[in-house]
């Protein structure tokens, strides 16, 4: 038999044949590199430096010959660019941090080092974390001379969804087996989705935020993207774990091996359907595709649970005064004074802030700081802000009282396909809207994940998604591993 090219190995895959010395590190590290160049029409890439990958991959080498590498030894790997690398430029796809070169790693990109991963570049994203769609970089892919959108690989015209669009296209486009992502609304699970491939947001807390350019600090949480539930378990075993000196919101939780369970049997597993995740406005093709998932899973022994999330509705006016809000006040930091951006010509301090600002920050982040300034200010705080706090405790509540009755909730990612580039135009509101079955179990701070479903309008992928409780990520990814078992959805490539 012919043995597959390393692009088509998932990391379980790769990690075995590096680890048995059929391939090094450099030859795999080399082998994707030359895929992110040939590739460059997807815009995923926006920052790639060979020689350190090299260098990091000719350590590992010594490692695997040594038998004292980490379980992820030479496994190629590529960063979402809002966490900050040392030897990688790190510019949260903002003009604002155009060059910015930071003097440590993040915590989850140092984990991943330690585990033995070998960085091949940092992935487009939208500025800031700020994006559905991924239209939102102001950045230079790799190849490009001017900023451009990340197109998905299973159709150019259309977008590959955000914020972690780079990171997505990536895996789909056998760029990088493995790549890291950031969730705060949906922006793990909703790329995943558009671009056919398998990614999870943990329970929040479980792993580090230092040295994740903040977006919402409620909110936002790393987690793995890659081709199947087997690999996001050991890439999440391997980034997870607590961080209390460096990051507040770190749980006191240690690492886990989070495939301990990946073969467990479903029989009488309960997953919970909520009524308002079925409703108007999910396209007929999502649907279907959804629907067929939930049938694999009564084959496999699971019952289906019809559950209620009252407050569904209410978690996008919700979302969008918290996570402006939030972002208001991380952004601050941004004025010119020590890092980043600074304009040119100013005639005092304060002209040099709004110049600095105007010019370094794009049209979503303006707009969000706006909004999250206005709901903050003196006598809107009590009537917007405070209130979606309430909501928000409420919307968290209805997911407690699901799980008195299911063991898992399932449902789709998004209501409809990848859409066309451009086709929401100037109208952020549609964007807003795309994130009404992801925001829920962000507000909760859930862990959730997606995992590919099936196909629809125009061919393009669907994602099934799927929550847990707080601190149940094994039994989610053993659900989605029984699931890839029974179908192949998650192997199927585009290029």
């Amino acid at each position: 038999m012919t043995q597959p090219a390393l692009h088509d190995l998932g990391v379980a895959q790769l990690a075995t044949e590096l680890r048995e010395r059929r391939v090094s590190a450099v030859e795999a590290a080399q082998h994707f590199l030359a895929r992110a160049q040939n590739h460059q029409h997807l815009g995923a890439f926006v920052a790639l430096n060979e020689d350190a990958t090299l260098a990091q991959a000719r350590a590992a080498d010594a490692q695997l010959a040594a038998g004292t590498g980490g379980p992820l030894a030479g496994l190629p790997i590529a960063h979402k660019d809002i966490f900050v690398t040392r030897d990688f430029a790190s510019t949260a796809g903002s003009k604002m941090l155009a060059g910015y070169q930071s003097p440590f790693d993040a915590t989850v990109v140092a984990r991943l080092a330690q585990a033995g991963c070998v960085t091949l570049g940092k992935l487009n994203c939208d500025e800031f974390a700020m994006g559905s769609a991924n239209e939102n970089s102001a950045v230079a892919p790799v190849g490009f001379d001017a900023p451009a959108p990340v197109r998905n690989p299973w159709d150019t015209s259309r977008i590959p969804g955000g914020s972690s669009g780079g990171s997505a296209v990536a895996v789909a486009a056998r760029l990088a087996p493995a790549v890291t992502g950031t969730d705060t609304g949906g922006s793990i699970r909703q790329p995943a989705s558009f671009c056919g491939i398998t990614g999870i947001k943990p329970t929040y807390g479980r792993a580090s935020r230092y040295g994740m350019i903040a977006f919402a600090s409620s909110l936002d949480q790393a987690g793995p993207m890659a081709r199947s539930a087997e690999d996001c378990a050991l890439l999440l075993s391997a980034l997870c774990g607590p961080d209390p000196d460096r990051d507040s919101t770190s749980l006191d939780m240690p690492a886990e091996d989070f495939s301990r369970s990946l073969n467990d049997p479903l029989d009488g597993l309960r997953i919970g359907i909520p009524a308002e995740f079925f409703g108007e406005g999910l396209a007929p093709d999502v649907r279907a595709a959804v629907d067929g998932a939930l049938k694999e899973y009564e084959k496999l022994g699971a019952k289906l649970v019809p559950i209620s999330l009252p407050r569904t509705e209410l978690s996008i006016p919700v979302y969008y005064i918290i996570a402006p809000a939030e972002a208001s006040s991380n952004l601050s930091r941004f004025d010119g004074v020590k890092f980043g951006h600074r304009a040119n010509q100013y005639s005092d301090l304060l002209d040099m802030y709004k110049k600095t600002r105007a010019e370094g920050f794009g049209d979503e982040v303006k707009r969000r700081i706006m909004i999250g300034a206005y709901v903050l200010s003196h006598g809107y705080y009590d009537a917007y802000y405070l209130q979606a706090q309430k909501i928000r405790r409420m919307i968290a509540d209805d997911f407690q009282n699901a799980f008195k009755n299911c063991d898992l909730i399932a449902g789709p990612v998004a209501p409809t396909v990848a859409w066309k580039l451009g086709e929401h135009g100037s109208d952020p509101l549609a964007d807003y809207l795309a994130d009404i079955f992801t925001l829920p179990a962000s507000l909760a701070g859930l862990p959730g994940m997606s995992v590919p479903a099936g196909f629809g309008e125009g061919g393009m992928p669907v994602g099934l998604q799927l929550i847990g409780n707080y601190f149940q990520e094994a039994r989610l990814l053993n659900a989605a591993h029984r699931l890839q078992q029974a179908t192949d959805f998650h192997l199927r490539s585009p290029l």
